[in-house]
């Protein structure tokens, strides 16, 4: 039991890195054709190409429970709802909290809060692919937190 908690916070960690990964090489990349209408945005849809990255991640996460459910892989649980729990995580942090595609939270104003929408405003600054900072979420470099 405690193994399975283990991965799962474990899992949840990881996919810091993963976030941080995923949005600096390759949606900095090569798929910057789906991650471009995040930065600059082209359209009249509240939906950006840019959500295409949750989908890919629920599906791992979906992969991960049916691995679980099968008995393919007993950890499958633990990182599929690590997986999701930073899903949630990050959907409430960016999607909500920074950019307010709903509007809640919007007087979060601790040293945390304030850090993370200066990291991301930092990271919004630059409009193309290129000379981009802070791609991760959760964890903001301490340069971010100065009042």
């Amino acid at each position: 039991m405690w193994i399975h908690i283990l991965v799962f916070f474990t899992t949840f960690c990881f996919m810091e890195f993963m976030a941080w990964f995923s949005h600096k090489y390759i949606m900095h990349g090569f798929l910057w054709v789906l991650h471009a209408d995040h930065h600059k945005k082209d359209h009249d849809s509240w939906f950006e190409r840019n959500d295409a990255f949750f989908i890919f991640y629920a599906l791992v996460s979906i992969g991960c429970f049916l691995l679980w459910k099968y008995e393919i892989f007993i950890y499958g649980l633990a990182i599929g709802l690590g997986i999701l729990a930073y899903g949630i995580a990050y959907f409430f942090v960016h999607d909500i909290f920074i950019h307010q595609r709903f509007k809640l939270f919007r007087n979060a104003n601790n040293r945390y809060a304030r850090a993370v929408r200066r990291a991301h405003k930092m990271h919004h600054k630059h409009i193309g692919k290129e000379h981009g900072e802070c791609f991760g979420m959760l964890i903001v470099p301490f340069k971010y937190f100065k009042n």
